[in-house]
């Protein structure tokens, strides 16, 4: 008998190196098919010429045989083709390339959050009962404020918290209440003129400033929600140095300006028209105030309309498409915004998460209700319209802000600023 080695497709070589074909399949009638049906023992061995023959080995090609004498054979098992496996890889790497981008996303999320700086005891304590405001009826009101970086105690950034407030460190050159209805889908930014005289408790009457002067965090807030009655769930104080480093994160902001106005910085004037600002440009326009025809009023709209076109260059795609601006600018947000210690990470994040899809053009600026300007002490002040703002506060306080905008006139930032 002539041994035979059998391969993987049922052919093979014979032990000479003859290479063979395995023999025609029997047709489906073969007495030999039918005993080996019943036959207990098995199919026969390859090796026994008796036995049946892989029907997917194939043919002869010398000899293909009588189609009448069975069936062609099997096709032989199908491979998948290049492309499939091109197609099927690719899909594969987009997957894992989500899953890690979903990953990196975290990591920032978690990462940039936890850096923001805290803010130890900001919010006041052993207020009267009498002058402590109730809970509002929904949404979140935030006390922003920008202080003037001249200080020498550090508040925002790095080094925040390391150091107990001193009287006269630092002052507030900006004081914004940030209203963030229940939805979040928009935002309300009502400044409150850094000039406004104001009742300070156990300091009597000064400009609304001289409280963050006088006892930090704690008397400002104290202060603000004495007179508006408004509780304020959070405190965000950011550095206007942080914020020039902030600006040329982004490459710089456009800021139109409505009329030509004396500049005190540098020289010149401000044309009207729009400007492409850097950080140090940005950060004397926000600063100017002598000169403009309503004073600190002017200024807070500034202030407002610089604020405007960082939020909108910041949520611009272009920056969002680029991991290293990415990386620039949420060093710089980090490096200028400190937030009370009730202001924990998780908080942060679902904010940051709820109002992902908030622009610029769904926050509404405005000042607060002014009843004129007057000098009192040798100096110059805002006088508050305390019967003007009561609506306003109450809109606040019942999470009603649309419809107050729309029933109330509002001294609002418009498309361009003084």
């Amino acid at each position: 008998m002539t041994r035979r080695h059998l391969d993987g497709a049922g052919g093979g070589t014979d032990e000479h190196g003859t290479p063979y074909a395995p023999e025609p399949a029997a047709g489906p009638t073969d007495p030999a098919d039918l005993n080996d049906l019943h036959d207990p023992s098995g199919p026969k061995s390859p090796d026994d010429p008796s036995g049946p023959h892989d029907p997917s080995g194939p043919g002869d090609p010398a000899d293909p045989g009588d189609p009448a004498d069975g069936p062609p054979p099997a096709a032989p098992r199908r491979r998948m083709s290049r492309g499939r496996k091109v197609l099927l890889g690719a899909v594969i790497m987009l997957v894992a390339g989500v899953l890690m981008a979903a990953g990196g996303l975290w990591w920032a999320y978690q990462h940039y959050t936890g850096r923001v700086d805290r803010i130890p005891n900001a919010f006041p304590t052993n207020v009267p009962k009498k002058h402590q405001p109730a809970p509002s009826k929904g949404g979140e009101t935030y006390l922003l404020i920008g202080v003037d970086a001249r200080s020498d105690l550090p508040l925002t950034g790095d080094g925040a918290g390391e150091h107990t407030w001193e009287p006269g460190a630092q002052r507030s050159d900006t004081m914004m209440l940030v209203h963030l209805p229940e939805g979040r889908d928009s935002g309300y930014v009502v400044s409150l003129p850094r000039d406004s005289w104001v009742t300070i408790p156990g300091r009597g009457e000064a400009k609304l400033n001289a409280a963050f002067s006088y006892g930090g965090p704690p008397l400002l807030i104290d202060t603000v929600q004495r007179m508006t009655k408004v509780k304020i769930d959070h405190l965000a104080v950011i550095d206007w140095s942080g914020f020039k480093r902030l600006t040329d994160a982004v490459g710089g902001v456009d800021i139109t300006i409505d009329e030509t106005t004396p500049r005190r910085n540098g020289g010149g004037e401000w044309t009207a028209g729009t400007h492409h600002m850097n950080g140090e440009t940005a950060l004397d326009y926000v600063r100017e105030r002598h000169g403009l025809p309503r004073g600190d009023l002017d200024r807070t709209q500034r202030q407002q309309n610089f604020l405007r076109a960082v939020i909108t260059e910041t949520m611009s795609s272009d920056n969002f498409s680029n991991p290293l601006k990415v990386k620039r600018l949420l060093d710089a947000v980090t490096d200028t915004v400190s937030v009370d210690d009730r202001f924990s990470d998780g908080a942060m994040r679902d904010l940051m998460w709820d109002m992902k899809g908030v622009r610029s053009d769904d926050l509404v600026f405005m000042n607060a209700p002014v009843a004129g300007l007057d000098m009192i002490d040798g100096q110059s002040v805002v006088l508050l319209d305390d019967g003007a703002a009561a609506p306003l506060w109450e809109a606040m306080r019942n999470d009603t802000m649309e419809r107050y905008v729309e029933k109330y006139p509002t001294d609002r930032l418009g498309s361009t600023a003084p």
